[in-house]
Formats: C-alpha cells, sequence, structure tokens
C-alpha cells in the first residue's frame, strides 16, 4: 500500500460528504423508544440494535439461526443473554465490512474498543443517554462531517421529515409503479383509482403534492424483477390495470410485467418533469439466501434501453452495480445521463470498492460520480460507514499519485467534487435548500 500523504488525508477527513442515500426513521420515532420484537426498524434500543442493520445478514451467513436472530434483537432479552448469543459468531464475521462499520461507531460514539461481555452494558447505556432531541444533528454533522443526508423512507412514500435540509427526502415509486398498492395511494390521495387514467390522475397527484420537496424519486424493484421497462402503449396496459383492479384472476408474468413496465416509464417522465434525478437500486441484495445473481448480472444491460429512451433524465445507479461493478463504470463513460453512487459499497466490499473508484477515476467523468451514501435505518452507523468510506478514498487518490496516473494537485482537486460537488449539482441541493427554508419560515 502507498504512504499516505498528510495533506491529502487531513482534505479528505476535513470535507463534509454529501449522504445521498439513507433509510433513516425520524429522530421523533427514536425518541418515541422501541416498537418491540420483530418490527423491521426499532425492534430494541440496546447495544444489539447497532447490528440490526446489515450485520445481521453476516450474522445469518455465518451460521446464526433465525431462532438466535429473532431472541438477539428481542427487547426483552437481557442485555448480556444477548452478548452469549452473539459470541459464537462475532469472530467468524467481525472482519466485513458491515462489522467493521459498527465497531467504528461503537468505538467512536460510546469509547469501547470491542464489543464483548463487559462492554455491553456500558455500550446500552451510553447509547440509550444520547438519544435525545438533536441527537440526529450532532451524530450526522458534527461527528460524521455529514453536510446532509437523502433518506428514502420505508415507511412512507414521502416523509414529511422534521429536517427538512438535514434530511433531504426521496419520493418512493414503487406503490405508484412495480409494487402497485392501488389501496394505499388512493386512500392518500382521496381519489378514485378505477381506470389507468384515474391511477395516473394518482401519480401527478403524489407529484404536485411531494415533487417540489423531494430531493430525488427511487425505485427499488430491482429486488423483485429486471431492470428492462420495455415501452408498452397506453392502449395495452389499460386492460392490464382494470384487470387487476377487478381482482377476479391476478395477472400472468408478462401481464404484470408489461403493465408495470408502463407505469415506471410513466413515473420516470414524471420526475424527468419535476426535474428530479431517478435513483434505481441495482447490484447486491440486502438479506441472506435470496439473491437470484443471475438476474444481477443482467442490469447493466437491461438499463441501456431506458438510458438511451430518457436522454434528459438523470439516472443515478446505486450500489456501483456490485459485484458487477465494470459494467456500471462503463455506463457512467458512454451515457450522459448515467450517474453511478457508491452508496452501500463500502461496507459491502471495502477493498472492491477501493478499486471501483481507482478505474472509474480512469475511466469516466469525475462528475459522473457520487460517493457516500450508508444506506441505514439508525443514524449511529453512519459515522462507521463514512470513515470506511474516507479511508478508501484517502487510499485511492494516494495510489493514483504514487503509481504516476495524476499529479498530486489533481488528485486533491478532485476530493470536494466526489464529496459533496458532484451531489450539489445532480441534485440541485442550493436551489431545493432555498425552497424548503422558505417553505420552513411560512410555518
Amino acid at each position: 500500500m502507498p504512504s499516505i500523504d498528510p495533506e491529502t488525508k487531513d482534505r479528505v477527513e476535513e470535507t463534509y460528504f454529501i449522504d445521498t442515500h439513507e433509510h433513516l426513521i425520524e429522530e421523533s420515532a427514536r425518541l418515541s423508544g422501541p416498537r418491540g420484537k420483530g418490527d423491521r426498524f426499532l425492534p430494541c434500543d440496546d447495544w444489539s440494535y447497532l447490528l440490526l442493520n446489515y450485520s445481521s445478514s453476516d450474522l445469518i451467513s455465518a451460521g446464526m439461526s433465525t431462532e438466535e436472530q429473532s431472541k438477539f434483537f428481542d427487547p426483552a432479552t437481557d442485555v448480556e443473554e444477548k452478548w452469549h448469543i452473539l459470541s459464537p459468531y462475532w469472530d467468524k464475521c467481525r472482519n466485513t465490512g458491515y462489522m467493521r462499520a459498527a465497531l467504528y461507531s461503537i468505538q467512536r460514539l460510546y469509547e469501547e474498543e470491542d464489543i464483548s461481555k463487559e462492554s455491553v452494558g456500558r455500550i446500552t447505556q451510553r447509547m440509550r443517554y444520547k438519544v435525545k432531541k438533536g441527537f440526529y444533528q450532532e451524530i450526522i454533522r458534527n461527528i460524521s462531517r455529514v453536510e446532509s443526508c437523502q433518506v428514502n423512507s420505508l415507511e412512507k412514500v414521502f416523509m414529511e421529515t422534521e429536517y427538512p435540509t438535514l434530511l433531504f427526502q426521496d419520493l418512493s415509486t414503487v406503490a405508484m409503479s412495480t409494487g402497485l398498492d392501488v389501496e394505499r395511494l388512493s386512500a392518500e390521495s382521496n381519489l378514485p383509482a378505477g381506470s389507468l387514467k384515474e391511477w395516473k390522475r394518482i401519480i401527478d397527484w403524489h407529484f404536485e403534492t411531494y415533487g417540489p420537496k423531494a430531493i430525488a424519486v427511487k425505485n427499488q424493484s430491482a429486488y423483485n424483477r429486471r431492470l428492462d421497462y420495455e415501452d408498452v402503449p397506453e392502449a395495452v396496459a389499460a386492460p392490464l390495470f382494470e384487470k387487476h383492479i377487478r381482482g377476479k384472476e391476478p395477472l400472468k408474468p408478462d401481464e404484470a410485467k408489461s403493465l408495470q413496465d408502463h407505469l415506471f416509464r410513466y413515473t420516470v417522465k414524471r420526475s424527468t418533469d419535476y426535474n428530479l434525478p431517478v435513483k434505481l437500486h441495482t447490484g447486491y441484495y440486502a438479506g441472506a439466501n435470496t439473491m437470484p445473481l443471475h438476474r444481477l448480472r443482467r442490469n447493466a444491460g437491461d438499463l441501456c434501453p431506458l438510458l438511451k429512451d430518457f436522454p434528459n433524465t438523470r439516472f443515478v445507479l446505486m450500489h456501483i452495480g456490485y459485484p458487477y461493478q465494470d459494467e456500471f463504470i462503463a455506463l457512467a463513460k458512454h451515457y450522459t445521463n448515467a450517474y453511478i453512487d457508491m452508496c452501500w459499497s463500502w461496507i459491502i466490499n471495502p477493498v472492491a470498492s477501493v478499486r471501483f473508484l481507482k478505474e472509474f477515476l480512469l475511466a469516466a467523468p469525475a462528475s459522473k460520480l457520487l460517493t457516500f451514501g450508508g444506506d441505514y435505518t439508525g443514524v449511529e452507523l453512519v459515522y462507521g460507514h463514512s470513515r470506511i468510506a474516507r479511508q478508501g478514498i484517502t487510499q485511492v487518490l494516494g495510489e493514483l499519485v504514487e503509481e504516476g496516473w495524476m499529479r498530486r494537485s489533481e488528485a486533491m482537486s478532485l476530493i470536494e467534487r466526489i464529496m459533496r460537488g458532484n451531489a450539489y449539482q445532480i441534485f440541485n441541493i442550493g436551489s431545493k435548500t432555498k425552497y424548503l427554508e422558505k417553505i420552513q419560515r411560512k410555518s
């Protein structure tokens, strides 16, 4: 590994990230306390909560049973007993990016070097003490040096957040297109949904209501299908929607795909009308024992027709398409409207992310890259992930200089751009901030 240039390291450490992807629940939800066993977002409020996001997947991969995991996150389980559940698996997977991010956060936020039988009680006590009004800003801005986060709420189509310029919000289009939730969106808009025309009016209502406030739109349908969104005519989609509404018989797989394709492309058009980038999940799956790797291999190729058909839409392709990241460098290099987001990737595979960043910076325009998003529901882990990302960025820039690919001045000039400048331009953060601040003053 090349020697680390102190000035480069200091500049990377001092520069604030723009965090382009989180799933953070609202601070007020954290203040309300845990929701109980089985809750997806806040089952407990002890030290085990720090291993809920992603680390739990590595624990399953290492052999932890679903029964053990259920008990591990159960708020009724004693904190020391939770250590005994974890201990057979801790040394098996503490090496991973998921676990290292959690450990870095524990070390910085709670002043404990490791998770152990002796430390879990102290970690829990300090965690609970710090959960108070304003602790999101303390962790995000003051400790993690993250200027703002972009949040894709997993609880609402659009979250009316208490901190709109700290937690910018994505507008989710899943329920509008690829995961049709007619009952929910019809009730939310107070509009009928008896035909495709009426359903599009509901989609329009959501864009009219939330589009001006949103920082982007987000769709993670790649968890359930290929990304080959074909241009299906309205005349074909309309009877399929009505068949879906009647519910007498389910749509056949090819019919469901045609309807989803039509509606997805409609949401892309509406996103473009509101000048909102379209964020798409690509690559690796969260969780364990479910990922169809053959489908992931097609993500980059499937997206080419979409990139070509919507030249005025900014597509943000998330998670570098791991483990097929080379194809996503090619997309960014070839298509003007393709941008690649390294969110989540630093903890999926830190070394692969280092390779990706190094190769990207020698292949594609640096303006096409976003370098950080924690992808968490729990705010405490943002710090640990940001530390890994900063280490990787510092290493890449050092290697590029030492190996003669760049002058030191060129590498230094990239820091501001890839850590925050690109995000400002791609998401129009300046004008969006002014708009949201104006709304806050009026309210």
